[in-house]
């Protein structure tokens, strides 16, 4: 589907869309950033507080369970009253959360603002794409979509080496208090640019007042093509958590990889990872087949992570297979995002969006206890086949969902 069967963004020329990509991406960025702020000053943390590993594990689960389980209501309040504002206050709560932990002395007091933050964080992804989709002319669509998620995996990438910096500078507290502040800054530079956020119409505007159509609603987020999308998100985050979480301990007992050797494996996946991601959002404005670039992108990276467990590479030929295979990883997420929008009636994106990404939530949750086990109980090279396993039943989901792609539209006609 291309982007001609939703109704055309507001056209401001190039400089336009840069203002609305920028703006957005940098509150992805921090979207990100305050993800892995506190984990890096978990051995500060522990003595500080005198707590176990365990406990200070407990704040990262309730951050992510609140996350998992705001983002579709979120979604829906973005599709009714708009997303402009509910981004710039999810975005100053959560700044606002971190910052009040640089003040606190108590384990309590921080999981309840990590639970706030984690509320806060659930706005990110149903307003970014509504207000991309929206604001942003078809022709960078998929550019759009690339650099919103290049942003996030810079905010992952800047936030441990900032935060040990400033600890060891200004003290831990006053580090957490200075990166609130800096969210509090961005969110008062949305709030002065909140003009240029476009955002649509309420769905139902036009339409018979009253309450929204709760059960329309719901048949479009259970129809098959977006079930599939949700799968889709949920496949790539199992195979990208267990490459994440478990490459360098798979490699270490199944060929007997230096760790440093595997580190820099997989150093080398996520900075491939990057690269594609960029690559990804040129090819997604150039093709409306975007099930074929991440089909494509999947069996070839399904493929060589098989190889990986199968055959004992050289160090350099070990380096440049995990590089290729994050470039292709890279790739598939700018046309995931594109596919999504597809099948996505306009006015509709907040919740849609909001939906299929929890996907994220339930691979992050699921996947570090399924490969674990694996690697616990069973041979280790299977965590590599499990991982190749997942790619190729995303390739499915990539398909299935093109195919039933003009569904939602029917249904919401």
């Amino acid at each position: 589907m291309t982007a001609d069967t939703h109704a055309v963004p507001p056209s401001g020329g190039f400089f336009s869309d840069a203002k609305v990509i920028g703006l957005i991406g940098i509150a992805h960025f921090f979207s990100h950033f305050y993800i892995l702020l506190l984990p890096p000053l978990f051995p500060t943390l522990r003595e500080q507080f005198g707590v176990s590993f365990l406990e200070l594990g407990l704040i990262m689960t309730v951050f992510s369970g609140a996350t998992a389980t705001t983002q579709l209501p979120f979604g829906y309040l973005v599709d009714w009253f708009g997303a402009r504002w509910i981004l710039i206050g999810g975005l100053a709560l959560e700044a606002a959360a971190f910052l009040f932990i640089g003040f606190g002395d108590s384990f309590w007091g921080l999981l309840a603002l990590m639970a706030v933050a984690g509320v806060a964080n659930g706005v990110y992804h149903p307003a970014d794409y509504a207000i991309l989709s929206a604001s942003v002319s078809g022709p960078r669509m998929g550019r759009a979509f690339s650099l919103h998620t290049f942003a996030g995996f810079a905010g992952f990438a800047v936030a441990p080496p900032l935060v040990i910096f400033l600890s060891e500078m200004i003290g831990w507290r006053s580090a957490l208090v200075v990166c609130g502040i800096a969210g509090l800054v961005t969110a008062a530079a949305l709030l002065v640019s909140a003009q240029s956020l476009h955002t649509k119409q309420k769905p139902h505007e036009g339409a018979a007042k009253g309450a929204p159509d709760k059960a329309s609603s719901r048949a479009l987020l259970f129809s098959f093509p977006i079930l599939m999308c949700l799968g889709f998100y949920t496949m790539t985050a199992m195979g990208s958590g267990g490459l994440n979480n478990f490459l360098v301990s798979a490699l270490n007992l199944v060929h007997g990889t230096e760790i440093p050797v595997a580190t820099g494996a997989l150093t080398g996946y996520l900075i491939g990872t990057t690269i594609g991601i960029l690559v990804g959002g040129v090819l997604a404005d150039k093709t409306s087949n975007h099930n074929v670039i991440a089909a494509f992108c999947f069996f070839t990276t399904a493929i060589m992570i098989a190889m990986v467990a199968s055959v004992d590479l050289p160090e350099p030929l070990l380096l440049a297979s995990l590089t290729v295979q994050g470039i292709m990883h890279g790739m598939i997420m700018p046309s995931r995002d594109m596919i999504v929008r597809s099948v996505t009636p306009d006015g509709q994106y907040g919740k849609v969006f909001g939906f299929v990404t929890t996907g994220f939530s339930i691979g992050g949750i699921v996947a570090p206890m399924i490969f674990g086990f694996v690697l616990d109980e069973f041979a280790p090279e299977l965590v590599f086949y499990a991982i190749a396993g997942f790619m190729f039943l995303s390739m499915f989901t990539v398909f299935t969902s093109a195919r039933w792609r003009r569904l939602p539209q029917q249904g919401a006609a």
